[in-house]
Parts: C-alpha cells; sequence; structure tokens
C-alpha cells in the first residue's frame, strides 16, 4: 500500500504510481494499491494490478490554510473523514508494505491511526519515502518539529528510502535525526521513467514545455511565449502542455496567444502520456519539480529548468545543484532575470546544450531496481520473522 496525500500538484501521485508499476511488474504475486487525494487521479492509467482510492481533497489557501476540497465540510471534518478511510482500508486490505511519500505523519497527523494499527499489529514493514529535496535545512527543521514528524519516523518507520544519491544531495540535512534512523536510510537513485511502448509523437522538430501539473506554471508559461512573440526567427516550434491545473482566466488568455502566434507554438491542456511527448522532443523547458526532472534525466534530453521559488526553495536547490553538476540549464531570477531575452538566449543555448548522459555518474537512475531488490528483501526477513 502507498500513501500519497497530494494536497497540490501531480507530483506525489506520480511518483507512487511509478513505484508501485515497479513493484508489481518485478512480482507477479504482487499487488498495489494507492491512497490519495489527487483531484485527477482518475485520469491516469495505472500499471496491472494496481489501483487506487481517491480520499477526499483539499486546497491550500493563498494564506497557507487549508480547506475541503468540494465537500462543504471544515478541515478538521475532512481530515478525520480521510483518517478514517486511510485506517478502515488498510485494516482490509492487510498491507505487507506501507510506503508513505514525503509526510511522516501524514496530511495534518491523519496517517497517525494507521501507523499505530499497522505497528501494532507488527506484520507490516513501514517505509518513508523522500524526494531528493525537501527544502532548505532550516525551515525543514522547523516543518517537522511543528509536526511531530521526527519522533514519528523514529517511532515507526522500518526504513527511510531518498528517491536521489547522497552525493547530489542530502534531504534530511539538518534535521535531527538518530543515528540509529541514519543507518536505515537508503539513497535509491532517481526513479526512471518508462521507456518502453511510446505513442506518436508531434510532427518534428520541437521543444517540449511544461509546467508539471501547472497550478504554479502561469510565470514560466508566460515568458515562454513573451520570448517567442519577441523573436520571430526563435525556433524550433514549441509543444506547450499547460497541467491539469493551469486554468481559467489564465488558461484562456494564453490561448489567444498562442493562436497568435500561427503554429510556432501549439498548446495541449492535459497528457496523461507525457512520455511520448518527452521522447520525441529535440529539448525540453520546464519548471524543476521531481518527477519532471526524472523525466529529463530518463529520456536523456539538454534542459532548461525554470524553478520556482515559493513556498518552498525545494526546485531551485535542485535545479542548482544538477546545473553544478552539468545535468542541465537553470533560468535564475536573481542571476539571469526573468525576461523574454532572457528565455531567448536559454532556448537558443539548447541547441549546443550537452544532454544529461554527458555527465551522468553511476547509479544516478537505478532507483526502480533498488526499490524492488529493497521490497523483496523486507519481505523475506519478514517471513523469516514469521517462521521463527
Amino acid at each position: 500500500m502507498l500513501y500519497s496525500h497530494d494536497t497540490f500538484g501531480l507530483g506525489h501521485l506520480r511518483r507512487s504510481r511509478a513505484l508501485a508499476g515497479a513493484i508489481t511488474a518485478a512480482d507477479p504475486n504482487a499487488s498495489a494499491l494507492i491512497l490519495t487525494g489527487s483531484p485527477v487521479a482518475g485520469r491516469f492509467a495505472f500499471p496491472t494490478r494496481v489501483d487506487h482510492v481517491r480520499l477526499p481533497g483539499v486546497i491550500k489557501r493563498s494564506d497557507g490554510s487549508y480547506a475541503s476540497r468540494t465537500m462543504g465540510m471544515s478541515i478538521d471534518e475532512t481530515t478525520d473523514l480521510r483518517a478514517g478511510l486511510i485506517r478502515s482500508t488498510a485494516e482490509q486490505y492487510d498491507p505487507d508494505i506501507l510506503i508513505v511519500d514525503k509526510e511522516p505523519t501524514g496530511f495534518r497527523g491523519e496517517l497517525l491511526p494507521t501507523l499505530d494499527l499497522l505497528k501494532s499489529r507488527g506484520r507490516a514493514r513501514l517505509v518513508l519515502g523522500l524526494r531528493d529535496v525537501l527544502d532548505e535545512p532550516d525551515v525543514l527543521a522547523a516543518e517537522w518539529q511543528r509536526k511531530g514528524a521526527i519522533p514519528a519516523t523514529e517511532g515507526f518507520y522500518d526504513e527511510l528510502w531518498v528517491y536521489g544519491l547522497r552525493s547530489i544531495y542530502n534531504p534530511t540535512s539538518g534535521l535531527d535525526l538518530s543515528p540509529d534512523v541514519q543507518a536505515r536510510t537508503h539513497y535509491t537513485g532517481y526513479l526512471r521513467r518508462d521507456l518502453g511502448t511510446l505513442g506518436e509523437p508531434p510532427e518534428q522538430p520541437y521543444i517540449l514545455i511544461t509546467p508539471g501539473g501547472g497550478g504554479d506554471g502561469a510565470a514560466m508559461v508566460d515568458l515562454v511565449l513573451a520570448a517567442y512573440e519577441r523573436d520571430p526567427d526563435l525556433n524550433p516550434r514549441a509543444v506547450l502542455v499547460y497541467g491539469p491545473f493551469l486554468s481559467g482566466d489564465t488558461r484562456e488568455q494564453f490561448e489567444t496567444r498562442v493562436a497568435q502566434l500561427n503554429g510556432r507554438v501549439t498548446a495541449v491542456g492535459f497528457e496523461s502520456k507525457i512520455e511520448t511527448l518527452f521522447a520525441g522532443a529535440q529539448s525540453v523547458v520546464c519548471m524543476g519539480g521531481y518527477n519532471t526532472f526524472c523525466e529529463v534525466l530518463s529520456f536523456d534530453k539538454p534542459a532548461v529548468i525554470v524553478p520556482r521559488t515559493t513556498p518552498r526553495l525545494e526546485q531551485w536547490i535542485r535545479a542548482s545543484r544538477a546545473e553544478q553538476l552539468g545535468l542541465i540549464a537553470m533560468l535564475d531570477e536573481d542571476r539571469d532575470g526573468m525576461t523574454a531575452d532572457s528565455m531567448i538566449r536559454a532556448i537558443r543555448a539548447l541547441d549546443q546544450q550537452k544532454p544529461p548522459s554527458a555527465a551522468i555518474s553511476d547509479g544516478l537512475l537505478d532507483g526502480l531496481d533498488y526499490v524492488t531488490n529493497r521490497v523483496a528483501s523486507l519481505l523475506a526477513s519478514a517471513q523469516q520473522e514469521t517462521t521463527e
């Protein structure tokens, strides 16, 4: 069973889906159930023997508070409902392994009753999975202190998996984790995206423009459109995927601008199989979320990353470190300026930019293989305890 709180964007769900697909593909007897709060979970195809349970959705307001997405309930009532659904699902599904994405106690502590249940039963192995970068160390330490995440991590989890490499970044720096927990931490490498059967890509050549889920991607999309508007000779053409959360008046305004570019930019709203577009692209301009970064590495595309810097510095930390290593180029607000001219220069430079494989290190994309091996080891140790 995989838990993915999903209050915003697609990152947690897509990571859980990739993990579930790899685990079930490696073991023909395995099934996986993903618990997710993503409002667009139903728009994804799930691998064989993988299904999902949709939790009532929540949204984050501009002031940082949360509200129920659709049900007209208070956030406390919604959290209680989600906690009950998670616990009852775990009780009936009775997982051998629970993999929790990023939040040790779940959204507003909703996972604690389930962790208590599974720990008391003593059969399931509990794993906390962390992306390569969480936030600035000081900010992260304060957040984990507020959420009681340190004692939960110490008391409940058998292993921590970091979906990255220690040589690139340590997401737990600044956290007061015991030597015992640090010894149970595994750096898996990044999660390779599926390079299997692909559809027919658009007419080539093209640059893929993707802000991920799109909820915070308006500034980047605006910058790319401004670049093509300002420079009529900018090429190749761009294929823009808005993402499911870039909508409303902002999307309509972008559509008007795209139409006036006479085919030099084409756009779609949501592409559940964006892998086909990555595979066919000459290069990529994107934001710096974890999943998009994994796609850039997996499909080995020269890329310009335009990282967001609020509400977290996560994307900027990832992009700046990746640029230092020669994996990608970054458009940095302070260094380069967020202007049409700076985007034009960045797009033109992609012609001469080397792909990530020119700087790739051993084990960089071994995450899914590492995870399936850890799953097998955890199941074997559990079986041994049972027979003893």
